[in-house]
């Protein structure tokens, strides 16, 4: 058939051709407050570069192949030797090799590295999550590595390159690697002491054989693996690598690929090892506790991701309001829709701010800050707690946002919204983390103590944020069936951090906002229900990703 039966009208461009990171002023006011003028240059430059990058249509082409066409398995080469291989479309090479050759991995290498890394993995993380994983894993594994100097000084150097060099072959022969994770079994979730999985030692002083399974391994095609094993003194911490320095293949057979509801460029697997060789790190029977830095990076990635998930979609949601119109306004232009947006940019805004504060604290903890690490002990479990639980809840209104349209792949909305429930799941769930933040309230009163100054610095500024400051420490002096209560306690935990932070961060319609509908109770359970009477106008104006 030929010709026309309509013209296409009042449909938004797509959202590309632009820059991620300077479309940003959360992001880019946040950089200006934590960073020196040097180092603030420099950054400012290279994430010029990622964040035109993360918006051009061909980075935004790479997340979709890497989606559609996602990772497979091959247990047997033709032969039918084992080889335990997971094959990636080119796509998500190249959206890893973008992510590592942009400092994602080398943090731990560079000053103010903390901050900056986070704010590149704002920008890049937009462009698709999944891909993200393994070089979140490969950052955190830094922390534990430490705990045995001869093994960082021989994996740090390729952990922190900003090579991405893919492929099964020793460590010492690679430009740079890949670490994965392997601690969860069958039986035991996140309780680690039931563990089943076996360590051997050898006569070799700190190598060990393996002998058990994980049902949650993630980035099975890592060079290399830190696994949690039952030693003789309790669990323990280890290093597997997947190829030995002679070439052979180190025993471990992925089982299976887990067939995931988001996440699905990523591999995640069932794992088992057979007489696998391994070296301990840090001492036995301390597993966990030489784990704590890599979890708490762990952790702290959550909030990012999460952070650039909601960013993203609320970008792209008032970017659909900006342009489409509907009985005879712009979206953007008609009172609800208006409090619908200017709600979820407060919500995004509140996640950003938290995000940056908390990779500004690990910087200045790395440079020996303990009222910094005191802080960062409470305040990134509550913030990884309270930040991914509300990016699901806000991905779903923005993808309503658009009607229909939002349904739609083509949008992208649908796949950030089965990326947003899983960093409530990882480095631990909902109840994991709050459980955490109270023991660091009744055990560690450095924390709290931290905690205290960094929200009393806006003392006085608001008085919905005094006595939502007051209301917690009344919660916190009644121990009364405190463990039932944890949810609650945190939430307000990392409400209240967040109000001070944008009381003195944020322009004053962003804070009132927030402190009117999340400190003030002048606000429903679901997005937009903000007070009538506050600028929303200029809230939504400044969330938008485009002049």
């Amino acid at each position: 058939m030929s010709g026309s039966t309509h013209t296409v009208t009042n449909q938004p461009p797509p959202l590309v051709g632009y820059d991620v990171f300077a479309a940003d002023r959360v992001l880019t006011e946040g950089l200006e407050r934590h960073l020196d003028p040097g180092p603030l240059a420099e950054t400012r430059a290279e994430l010029t570069v990622l964040g035109r990058a993360a918006g051009s249509a061909q980075a935004r082409e790479w997340g979709r192949l890497a989606n559609v066409q996602p990772p497979g398995l091959r247990t047997h080469d033709p032969s039918g030797h084992r080889i335990d291989e997971v094959d990636f479309h080119p796509a998500w090479h190249r959206l890893v090799g973008k992510a590592v050759s942009a400092g994602l991995t080398a943090a731990w290498a560079r000053p103010a590295g903390h901050l900056r890394r986070a704010a590149a993995f704002l920008v890049w993380s937009q462009v698709e999550a999944g891909h993200l994983c393994p070089v979140s894993m490969t950052h955190a594994a830094v922390p534990a590595l430490r705990a045995d100097p001869g093994l960082a000084a021989l994996w740090e150097p390729r952990l922190t390159s900003t090579v991405y060099d893919f492929g099964l072959r020793p460590a010492s022969q690679k430009a740079g690697v890949l670490l994965g994770t392997a601690m969860t079994e069958k039986q035991g979730g996140s309780d680690v002491h039931a563990l089943t999985t076996r360590a051997e030692a050898l006569a070799e002083d700190g190598t060990y054989t393996l002998t058990g399974h994980k049902w949650f391994c993630s980035a099975p095609m890592s060079d290399g693996f830190l696994v949690l094993a039952q030693a003789d003194a309790g669990p323990t911490c280890f290093l597997v690598p997947r190829v030995h320095e002679d070439g052979r293949r180190n025993p471990f057979a992925i089982q299976r690929l887990k067939d995931t509801l988001g996440n699905r460029s990523n591999a995640s697997g069932e794992v088992e090892f057979d007489g696998t060789w391994a070296r301990r790190v840090g001492d036995e029977g301390r597993g966990v506790r030489t784990l704590a830095g890599t979890v708490a990076a762990a952790r702290l990635d959550c909030v990012l991701g999460s952070a650039a998930l909601m960013r993203q979609a609320v970008a792209q949601a008032v970017h659909h309001c900006t342009y489409r119109e509907a009985f005879g306004a712009r979206l953007v232009d008609q009172p609800l829709m208006r409090t619908v947006l200017a709600d979820l940019a407060v919500e995004s805004e509140a996640a950003t701010v938290l995000a940056l504060r908390l990779a500004a604290a690990c910087d200045g903890a790395a440079d020996g800050d303990e009222r910094e690490r005191a802080f960062l002990r409470l305040a990134v479990p509550a913030a990884k707690y309270w930040v991914t639980k509300r990016c699901t809840p806000l991905v779903a209104e923005a993808l309503e946002c658009l009607g229909g349209n939002g349904y739609v792949e083509e949008s992208v909305l649908p796949r950030l919204l089965r990326e947003a429930p899983l960093n409530s799941l990882w480095a631990g769930p909902g109840n994991v983390q709050a459980l955490d933040v109270l023991r660091a309230v009744q055990r560690e009163p450095g924390a709290f103590d931290a905690f205290l100054l960094e929200v009393g610095k806006a003392r006085g500024a608001d008085h919905r944020l005094d006595a939502a400051v007051r209301g917690l420490l009344g919660e916190l002096g009644d121990l009364d069936a405190v463990e039932a209560r944890a949810r609650r306690l945190v939430e307000r935990i990392a409400l209240v951090l967040q109000g001070s932070l944008l009381v003195r961060y944020a322009p004053a319609e962003v804070a009132d906002a927030f402190c009117a509908a999340r400190l003030g109770g002048d606000g429903g359970a679901a997005f937009g229900t903000l007070p009538h009477t506050l600028g929303l106008a200029g809230i939504v104006e400044r969330a938008r990703p485009v002049e």
